[in-house]
């Protein structure tokens, strides 16, 4: 009986370059941002956690490849998309319904963390932390792909959905310590070591998302 087997895809050599210049343009961004900020570190996982978040999601978005559906399922997808990210962004502090109506302002964090733009009125306060912000767009538009699948496949639908209860789980974290305020309260809550779990969970949400063996 003949055997068969199975080779995992390696990536080509324009990927590896491409991902080479990535990593090199945000290693050599970090060592700028430490020689010339005024502080010490003292967690150097605290420079790789935000690197970490937005690689996982600029490679999850790239390979994502949505089953072609009917208009109306795109546009059901793409609604269900955005309630989700409204959801997970609220429950990760980037946006809340209060403030304190002092308008804009940019708090210079290490990259990934910061630049952070926060502008507060009257009634809302928006925090745009740019790793924060593009991991759960990621894993919203990840959402979005999962539900045309559902269209096509049931049980490879169910299944991605299933996995979606754990993308709310890298947001728990982030409730508990709290992102608004003064720079100095942004920059604790950058060194705080519960980010460590977060990005671990935020990881598996996006693999479970992005690879489904039914699909």
């Amino acid at each position: 009986m003949a055997t068969v087997t199975r080779r995992l895809p390696s990536p080509d050599t324009g990927t590896l370059l491409a991902w080479a210049a990535i990593l090199n343009a945000e290693i050599l961004l970090t060592l700028v941002y430490v020689v010339l900020s005024s502080g010490t570190p003292t967690n150097p996982l605290t420079y790789v956690y935000p690197w970490v978040w937005l690689n996982v999601a600029g490679w999850a978005v790239v390979r994502a490849r949505p089953t072609p559906t009917s208009r109306r399922v795109r546009w059901l997808a793409a609604a269900i998309g955005v309630a989700y990210f409204l959801v997970v962004a609220y429950a990760g502090g980037l946006y809340h319904l209060s403030g304190a109506g002092l308008g804009l302002s940019v708090h210079w964090l290490p990259p990934g963390w910061g630049p952070t733009l926060v502008y507060s009125t009257a009634a809302a306060t928006v925090v745009a932390m740019p790793f924060k912000l593009g991991g759960y767009a990621a894993l919203a538009y990840l959402v979005s792909v999962t539900v045309r699948d559902a269209s096509a496949s049931a049980l490879s639908g169910v299944l991605g959905l299933v996995s979606c209860v754990s993308c709310t789980w890298p947001v728990l974290a982030t409730v508990a310590t709290g992102l608004f305020g003064s720079a100095s309260a942004l920059t604790s809550v950058a060194m705080t070591r519960a980010y460590g779990i977060s990005t671990v969970v935020f990881v598996v949400s996006v693999l479970a998302l992005s690879w489904r063996p039914t699909r």
